[in-house]
């Protein structure tokens, strides 16, 4: 057994919160005593160990300690008890553009925060041109950050601190202000590190991208730790209990304000059969059956496949796919997602559904894990890995 990257001792945070704070030494001695305040404790007796070479995930609600928790762990913030060691070069992208200063350019910026991680002058000047073309802020690496985007500052910043080649990363939800193609490169950058046996402690709000990504997580709620282990369960029960899930007669869980509810859930095979065992390369049909108490505008149907013991396999909604209904109940009906082919290797998976509203921000009605069903052996049949991919191999050549 490998000691742990970061070891958390008991550790204990509290803040001051002031109910009446004087605003002068006037308003101090006209009131004859000082601000009254509570102690707010926003970390209370956490202890944890984060294993070396693992992506490890924080979460919990707002308020609930994981930040103070990541802060504690970068030594931007004292526990008021309690010791936090680690092992190895460590670097921290807590917040957007942490360590720059506005009034320089972005390439003096990329000197000064690289040199507040670590690095020497000599290490940045040969990881200069990287930095900068990882950041993507190219022409503009010249002028001040002060006129930056938000992304532009948070690109340019991971790119610094992903460049310091630390033995453990540190991320607090900074990849939520990039685009699309960043956050891209960044999982890609984090598959990387944890190829090479770097350790990444990242703290979330989106709970599909830390069900795939972490290895293990911890659930902090109130400022005590709840549940650590592996990451699929300990999000799991967090995003039951926080959602007010409960448990379905029909199997799975579910959630959500109740507008319009999915009131059943159909795999079908390419007759039109329902099924619970499919092939390879079978086509299949999943219809979703559901009664809406109420007329509910744009609603948003979603489906979601995970593998029994394994990763999030797939994920699709109608309003990335081009399908959002003009308003559906009072009442019943349904609606077809086709699946040209069934691109699973053998294995056993759950299939989950969610109506939400237009923006994907709210609710209605989600049926977590309700229809569990097997794959078989089928066409095309290949060697290894979670999915077909339809390769083929020819084209032989000799020189």
């Amino acid at each position: 057994m490998t000691a742990p990257a970061i070891t958390v001792d008991n550790v204990s945070k509290t803040f001051r919160v002031y109910k009446d704070r004087n605003r002068s030494l006037k308003a101090t001695i006209l009131s004859g005593h000082r601000a009254s305040y509570e102690e707010f404790w926003a970390l209370r007796d956490v202890s944890l160990e984060i294993p070396e070479g693992k992506t490890f995930g924080l979460l919990g609600n707002n308020g609930s300690g994981k930040s103070t928790l990541l802060k504690c762990i970068a030594r931007i913030l004292e526990p008021n008890r309690g010791s936090i060691s680690h092992r190895g070069r460590l670097a921290a992208m807590l917040e957007v553009g942490s360590g720059f200063h506005p009034e320089l350019t972005g390439r003096e910026n990329v000197y000064l925060n690289g040199s507040i991680l670590g690095m020497s002058r000599q290490e940045i000047d040969r990881k200069l041109e990287s930095i900068v073309d990882f950041s993507g802020v190219g022409q503009f690496i010249d002028q001040p950050v002060k006129n930056y985007s938000s992304g532009m500052y948070v690109r340019l910043g991971f790119a610094v601190s992903i460049h310091v080649e630390p033995d453990i990363l540190l991320v607090d939800e900074v990849l939520a202000v990039g685009d699309i193609a960043f956050q891209e490169k960044c999982m890609e950058k984090f598959a990387e590190l944890k190829r090479s046996g770097r350790t990444v402690v990242v703290v979330s709000h989106g709970l599909e991208q830390m069900r795939s990504f972490c290895d293990e997580a911890a659930w902090l709620s109130k400022g005590e730790l709840r549940a650590v282990g592996n990451a699929r369960d300990i999000i799991d029960d967090y995003a039951n209990l926080e959602h007010g899930a409960t448990a379905d007669a029909q199997g799975g869980t579910r959630f959500g304000t109740g507008e319009a509810v999915v009131s059943k859930i159909e795999l079908l095979d390419a007759s039109g059969r329902e099924v619970r065992h499919l092939r390879t390369g079978d086509a299949a049909t999943i219809r979703l059956h559901y009664f809406a108490k109420e007329r509910v505008e744009k609603p948003v149907f979603g489906a979601s496949i995970d593998s029994v013991d394994g990763p999030y396999m797939w994920g699709h909604h109608g309003r990335d796919a081009g399908f959002v209904l003009e308003s559906i109940g009072p009442g019943e009906g349904s609606i077809d997602i086709d699946i040209p082919a069934i691109t699973f290797r053998p294995g056993t998976f759950q299939i989950s559904a969610s109506i939400q509203d237009s923006t994907c921000t709210h609710m209605y009605g989600a049926w977590q894990r309700a229809v569990t069903f097997a794959v078989g052996p089928g066409e095309p049949f290949e060697s290894g890995g979670l999915v077909t991919l339809g390769t083929r191999f020819g084209n032989h050549r000799t020189r």
